[in-house]
């Protein structure tokens, strides 16, 4: 991804304290919040049924801050990213990430996620996640290795001049695992919530296809594969080093991902993260092509490669650590090396059980989730407005409020879920809105003003909260 974040700083200090702290922006009766959501004319999409859970928050959460936020935050994905059309009965959605005119197969889908529980009840709402999963297959026969798109399939990337092989209609063609796991994810939980197999045509059987392909070639086993990357740029996080093919690995059944979730390179291309989300995905698509398409051939080589790589995880994903004991590494190599961090972009370690890759009482996962919130991790960063995870993609010291709602929606801890939501109330920047990071010592400073998946998430984490344990948002 481009640089294009940016920091703002308004020169005020934020008030905002350590996780386990008290807030020093607690809400009361006379607090007034600006209005700072779209207005309703010029919304891209509304649904009756996210509307509705807005008004029913707010009817109830005594906190008035926490349902300013709520209301600012759930529906901005609807009412700022989506471009939502009907042709010849055909529905087709074009996603945005915020600031960025693209649509990245990760960030659609996980923009639109939260949004599954009112599918069945929302005809709309419904027809806008099946034109997500309808532009999502064509992009992916358009180019499985690229991470986003245009919606113009014409149009020649900024990025032209990449080492590596491009199309028009590509934003950029940073190969990573879970671009191609998250539409998995959202065609699976969409099938199943509204049993609708019309978007699960010939072309996205294909698309299956095509994922398994890059998926086999990716584990490199008999050479370095069909993708390289090179870009010329100052930034080592985005290019790839041997040539754009990345640093040797040993096949050992994992499968090599370029780039992080992040769209920094990786360092040691098994991403240990993204292939357990691979498995579960895997999985997924065999499911559906045995019920659906009917296609057992494929569903049983879908299926011998999850049991690849689930295997090959056991053997090369964890580490013995002497102080946390027996951990996930973040990546590996297959010849011993690894690397033990955590990065804020999902698929982590820490989002491991929210992506149903592992048990949020597995004790490897317990043992890895504290390294991952401890100073262990070089990209865990405590200062005065909060504490969280960070990572390479925007620097030193800037918290990632997207790692903080990970940790409070894998947490079963009562009092770390309530202090995950405190701290994102205290942290926004007086904008009402979540942001790609803030710096530790002070929220005023932040990167990406509008970033909706970070707002659509933090709306899913406050709904849940209010749905299972509302005694939480007091």
């Amino acid at each position: 991804m481009k640089r294009r974040s940016f920091i703002q700083n308004t020169g005020l200090v934020g008030a905002g304290l350590l996780l386990n702290k008290a807030s020093a922006f607690a809400a009361t009766p006379d607090t007034t919040f600006p209005i700072v959501r779209v207005p309703a004319a010029s919304r891209n999409f509304s649904s009756k049924l996210v509307e509705n859970a807005i008004t029913e928050f707010s009817a109830n959460v005594k906190n008035k801050e926490l349902a300013w936020l709520f209301a600012n935050c759930f529906p901005n994905t609807l009412d700022t990213t989506v471009f939502h059309t009907i042709k010849n009965d055909v529905p087709d959605t074009y996603v945005i990430t915020g600031d960025i005119d693209a649509m990245w197969l990760r960030d659609s889908s996980a923009q639109v996620w939260p949004y599954m529980q009112f599918v069945k009840q929302d005809k709309e709402l419904d027809s806008l996640i099946a034109g997500v999963i309808n532009r999502q297959k064509s992009c992916i026969l358009r180019d499985p290795y690229a991470n986003a798109f245009y919606k113009d399939e014409n149009k020649e990337s900024e990025w032209a001049r990449d080492r590596t092989t491009m199309k028009k209609g590509v934003h950029e063609r940073k190969y990573e695992i879970d671009s191609l796991c998250y539409p998995i994810r959202l065609a699976y939980y969409y099938w199943k919530i509204t049993a609708n197999t019309k978007p699960f045509d010939e072309q996205w059987q294909q698309s299956i296809k095509a994922i398994l392909q890059v998926f086999k070639d990716q584990q490199r086993k008999e050479n370095l594969g069909q993708y390289r990357f090179q870009r010329n740029t100052t930034n080592a996080t985005d290019t790839q080093p041997m040539n754009g093919y990345g640093y040797p690995v040993k096949p050992v059944g994992l499968i090599c991902s370029a780039f992080r979730p992040s769209d920094d390179a990786t360092l040691y291309p098994f991403l240990i993260p993204s292939n357990f989300f691979a498995v579960v995905s895997l999985r997924q698509a065999a499911e559906m092509m045995t019920a659906i398409a009917k296609d057992q051939g494929t569903a049983s080589q879908l299926l011998a490669l999850a049991t690849e790589v689930e295997s090959a995880l056991k053997l090369q994903a964890t580490v013995d650590h002497k102080v946390f004991g027996k951990v996930y590494a973040y990546e590996v190599n297959g010849y011993g090396s690894y690397n033990l961090m955590d990065d804020a972009n999902v698929p982590s370690l820490l989002s491991l059980p929210y992506l149903g890759a592992v048990k949020n009482n597995d004790p490897v996962y317990i043992n890895t989730r504290k390294l991952v919130l401890s100073e262990t991790n070089p990209f865990f960063y405590k200062g005065k407005a909060g504490e969280g995870v960070g990572g390479p993609h925007v620097g030193k010291d800037m918290i990632w409020p997207m790692a903080i709602t990970m940790r409070g929606l894998t947490s079963n801890d009562n009092t770390e879920i309530r202090n995950c939501i405190n701290l994102l109330r205290t942290t926004h920047g007086d904008t009402g809105f979540m942001h790609e990071s803030f710096h530790k010592d002070d929220p005023k400073k932040f990167s990406r003003k509008w970033f909706a998946w970070a707002n659509t998430l933090f709306g899913e984490f406050l709904w849940k909260t209010y749905k299972e344990k509302p005694q939480l948002l007091s």
